[in-house]
């Protein structure tokens, strides 16, 4: 087995480094000023480390028939671990990836370059500007998964941006976006509450312990026009290895309180996160 160096790089919104797994053989991690970004398995695009990916692996699991083939939007990038896995689990899906650092972009493709045939392209681009952008009713799936310095992107986070999002999305279609925050949860329930004013299906995932207010962390928000696969999602999350729940119906609106939707002049991005919430999942 050949040793795997590290790759350390100087990307257009900070330093980029790739380390290897020293327990797979072709599978790295890759962080940006520290913070983990992706982790991605070349030799098992299926393989999502993370929980959070895990997650909204779920979603991509529900959003259709076994297999069958999905057009998908993805607002961040990173090491293209989500695509990587629709693209196996979902032969003949096309997906669009709208990443804004062109230099992580080139990283990327140098040392984690896709498979011929993937049916992935990749643009370097803002994700609101392409989303405003995007034709209407062109995608089955939207995943926003966008953290600038460790933080989702105010403008990312407004009610304009929802109804973008809705518009982009066919009939049924599903919205996935990976978010954090801890108690009080002004920034998830303000989300909440934005999404609801677009959306009338929506679920929130994830771990008890963040739910209560225990700890900072992720917490993944599906919305859609139709009625979600709330079993199913239920089922996955549940088998993790670190199990997640699903809130929906009258308990997220009991978690979303009196929070109000936020438009372009009041959004903020989601809060700094303390100091190791996150790492591999």
């Amino acid at each position: 087995m050949n040793e795997q160096i590290p790759v350390l790089r100087e990307v257009d919104h900070g330093t980029a480094r790739l380390m290897p797994d020293v327990d797979r053989e072709r599978a790295w991690l890759l962080t940006v000023d520290g913070a983990p970004q992706s982790y991605v398995d070349l030799d098992a695009p299926d393989h999502l480390e993370f929980e959070y990916a895990r997650r909204l692996g779920h979603v991509v699991d529900g959003a259709a028939a076994e297999g069958a083939p999905l057009d998908v939007l993805h607002l961040g990038g990173g090491a293209l671990s989500l695509p990587r896995y629709v693209s196996v689990t979902r032969p003949g899906s096309r997906q669009a990836v709208v990443e804004a650092d062109a230099g992580l972009v080139a990283l990327v493709a140098e040392h984690l370059p896709l498979p011929e045939g993937s049916g992935v392209t990749v643009h370097t681009d803002d994700a609101r500007a392409w989303l405003e952008a995007a034709p209407a009713e062109s995608a089955d799936l939207i995943v926003g998964d966008v953290f600038g310095g460790s933080r989702v992107p105010a403008h990312l986070t407004s009610l304009a941006y929802a109804r973008e999002l809705r518009r982009v999305l066919r009939p049924g279609g599903i919205y996935a976006a990976n978010l954090a925050d801890g108690a009080p949860f002004a920034f998830l329930r303000g989300q909440l509450a934005t999404f609801a004013a677009v959306f009338p299906e929506l679920a929130l995932i994830a771990e008890p312990a963040v739910l209560r207010g225990r700890r900072f962390g992720n917490a993944i928000l599906v919305a859609s026009d139709a009625p979600l696969d709330l079993p199913g999602l239920t089922r996955r999350a549940a088998g993790d290895a670190f199990p997640a729940r699903v809130e929906h119906g009258d308990a997220l609106r009991r978690f979303t309180g009196d929070a109000a939707p936020v438009d372009d002049a009041e959004a903020v991005g989601s809060p700094v996160p303390p100091d190791g919430a996150f790492g591999i999942g």
